[in-house]
């Protein structure tokens, strides 16, 4: 490869992270480790696309496996009702085991197996 493509081909790949991924997001298993039940899970690009359903509900502890796709790497996970809430930026790219969570404070996060 000539050097300034190889130049080029660095710099898109940081300008667009999901491109330098190949295949994008693929399906996962989503569980609920957050100690609420969660109903209505919907899921969008990170940050502003439209928001889709994923999941209609799962309870504390539970597992989901989720056939979604996507190029992208970036989403965002909705839960509506009485503990709703956002995990926002949640890496789809590679990722087996999605864990919704949260801290002692309420604030939502993930963490991958």
């Amino acid at each position: 490869m000539r050097p300034i493509t190889a130049w080029l081909a660095a710099a898109i790949a940081l300008a667009n992270p999901s491109a330098a991924v190949a295949g994008g997001a693929a399906g996962f298993t989503l569980v609920n480790d957050s100690g609420a039940a969660l109903t209505s899970l919907d899921i969008r690009r990170s940050p502003n696309g439209a928001w889709a359903p994923l999941v209609p509900a799962i309870s504390i502890g539970a597992r989901f496996k989720s056939n979604f796709a996507d190029p992208d790497c970036a989403f965002d996970i909705r839960a509506s009702g009485p503990a709703a809430k956002v995990w926002a930026g949640v890496n789809l790219c590679g990722a087996d085991t999605v864990r919704l969570k949260l801290d002692p404070s309420g604030t939502p996060w993930v963490d991958y197996d």
